[in-house]
């Protein structure tokens, strides 16, 4: 009988191959005979998966953002609600090796997205995904009565998200300054200037 193949299974295989050439050597040394190689394929079998660069730059930033999604679905919200908001927009950060890898491999592909149409759609989603978490952050400080009094929760949502995007940037480009829990600290007080802690006043 012929060899049934799963092709879903070995699109990722592929893909988690061409993330670690990646992270040893770089976006623009992502060949195609390196990636086959290190997925133990041969060239040609390579375009039975991918029939092109960009499809499989684009499946692997799909990856990506199944990820988070999927950090973002396992968060146990245990309270203080504030302490859980906090731990959620966490998921977007590198703050551990596995979020490290995915946000250097992430600024790789964001070069691209210029020249490949495909990759900014969704870099955008990203982006559009850390967004709905900030705006996701003052809905809920203001649905609990937590908000402090007079915030301009438009401004405070723009605010928030441009703080999480430049942690994200920062926190690769400038590890040795900005270690995981400098950036933990940073979100943490920022979130103080968001909401009234009813603790204070007991």
């Amino acid at each position: 009988m012929p060899k049934i193949v799963d092709h879903d299974k070995q699109r990722r295989i592929v893909a988690e191959a061409a993330l670690r050439v990646i992270r040893k050597s770089g976006l623009e040394h992502a060949t195609v005979r390196r990636i086959a190689e290190e997925a133990g394929l041969s060239v040609g079998s390579m375009r039975h998966y991918f029939s092109t660069q960009e499809e499989l730059f684009s499946f692997c930033m799909g990856l990506f953002v199944e990820r988070v999604e999927e950090r973002l679905e396992n968060l146990k919200w245990e309270g203080p609600l504030v302490n859980d908001l906090k731990c959620m927009l966490l998921q977007f950060l590198p703050m551990d090796q596995e979020r490290t890898l995915e946000m250097e491999v992430w600024f790789s592909f964001s070069a691209k997205t210029l020249i490949y149409p495909e990759l900014k759609k969704l870099s955008n989603n990203m982006q559009d995904g850390m967004h709905k978490a900030s705006q996701f952050v003052l809905d809920k400080l203001v649905a609990n009565k937590l908000a402090k009094p007079g915030l301009d929760i438009d401004l405070e949502t723009e605010k928030l998200y441009a703080l999480i995007d430049g942690l994200a940037i920062h926190g690769i480009l400038q590890r040795d300054r900005l270690m995981p829990d400098r950036i933990e600290s940073i979100v943490e007080q920022h979130l103080r200037t968001l909401y009234f802690d009813v603790n204070q006043n007991k």
